[in-house]
Parts: C-alpha cells; sequence; structure tokens
C-alpha cells in the first residue's frame, strides 16, 4: 500500500483518475481507492511471483519496475484502450498512468526488501529462542551440530584411525 500512494500523486497530477470515474459513473476518489485496491493485490503478487528475488535491495528496484510495467501492459491498457468503443485515457492522462505504474514498481521494489525483512526472522535476532531446529536457520548455527561417532569420522590422510 506504502507503493501505491506515490502513485496515486503521478495520477493525480496527470489527471489519469478522471476519464475513468467518469466513464464509471462514480468519483475520483472511488476510481483512487479502487486503483490503490488493485495494486494492493499488485503487491500480493509481486511478492508471489518473484518471492526470494524480490527480496534484494540491490535489485529489486529492477524486478519492482518491470513488474509495473508488465501489470500496466495486461490491465490498463487492455481495460481502458481497447475493450470499451473509444480508449477512455489519451494523451497525458495515458502518460500518467504509464509513468504511475512504474513509480509504483519502483516503489515497491525498494519498499519491499525493508518490510519484507522486518516480517520474517532473521539469523541474527532469532524468534525468541536460542536455537531454531528446523529450516535453513538450523542449518547456519554451528551450535546445533552434533559430533559423529568414532566410526563415521573421516579417516586422516595416514589412512590409520587416530
Amino acid at each position: 500500500m506504502s507503493a501505491a500512494i506515490p502513485a496515486l500523486s503521478v495520477l493525480a497530477g496527470f489527471q489519469s483518475l478522471d476519464a475513468p470515474a467518469w466513464a464509471t459513473g462514480t468519483s475520483v476518489f472511488a476510481a483512487g481507492l479502487f486503483y490503490a485496491g488493485l495494486m494492493l493485490l499488485g503487491g500480493i503478487l509481486y511478492g508471489w511471483l518473484f518471492q526470494r528475488a524480490a527480496n534484494d535491495p540491490r535489485g529489486g528496484w529492477l524486478f519492482g519496475m518491470a513488474f509495473g510495467f508488465v501489470l500496466w501492459m495486461l490491465g490498463p491498457v487492455p481495460l481502458l484502450q481497447w475493450l470499451p468503443d473509444q480508449p477512455i485515457l489519451r494523451g497525458y492522462p495515458a502518460t500518467g498512468l504509464l509513468l504511475a505504474q512504474l513509480l509504483w514498481g519502483l516503489a515497491m521494489g525498494v519498499v519491499f526488501p525493508l518490510i519484507h525483512r522486518h516480517l520474517h526472522v532473521s539469523l541474527e535476532n532469532g524468534s525468541g529462542s536460542a536455537f531454531q531446529s528446523t529450516g535453513p536457520e538450523a542449518v547456519a548455527q554451528t551450535q546445533m551440530l552434533r559430533p559423529l561417532p568414532p566410526l563415521l569420522r573421516p579417516l586422516p590422510p595416514s589412512g590409520r584411525p587416530r
């Protein structure tokens, strides 16, 4: 939702919400809420689709912008340009919609790793217990390692047991 705020400001600046609101018979505010709801679903789809790749702070902005562009191509372009008898958005409002989607993707790519990091337990702070007994965190904790029994220990280079 935090990525939709800058995108909504671009949409308002380019008056991109006026034509869809007029075409559907609703207010600009209702069109903005509908857009924010769709972008919330887009953010959920972004996290589900890219998963750990979206958590990369160095490349997340690129994933986000590319995803914003794809959403622009799959969502607003067919719905607002091809399905009605005449295109609903033309000129500056259509450009504003493209810029808003790209800005939304950029903000999503930058903000997602920061939010995602707080939602998941990291190795440094743990989950309240001293050790994790399952998952990738357990592999990384050397305190959880058990010594091998003498018969399973690898032989030294000399070939004789120690």
